[in-house]
């Protein structure tokens, strides 16, 4: 499991027209810091952090979580792995 992978379901995200602005903001920062040259196991975790609080934002459209627990089960694995 790379990074890129999680980016680019960040990216697919973030260009969905059926998502919320404010998710969309939150979505971008995410993956900027996941860009970033921080440490792996921080990006990753303050990442999960992000994505629990979106999906239980209770306007959220279920698909949207339903990716959103994906993107973070990724990420879990890319914490594992390192």
């Amino acid at each position: 499991m790379e990074i890129k992978n999680v980016i680019d379901a960040l990216n697919q995200l973030e260009e969905d027209t059926s998502v919320p602005k404010n998710i969309k903001q939150r979505i971008s920062e995410i993956t900027s810091d996941m860009k970033s040259d921080k440490d792996l196991s921080l990006k990753v975790n303050k990442s999960l952090s992000e994505l629990d609080d979106i999906a239980n934002d209770i306007n959220l459209p279920t698909f949207v979580r339903t990716q959103i627990w994906g993107i973070a089960s990724m990420l879990e694995k890319l914490n594992n792995s390192s």
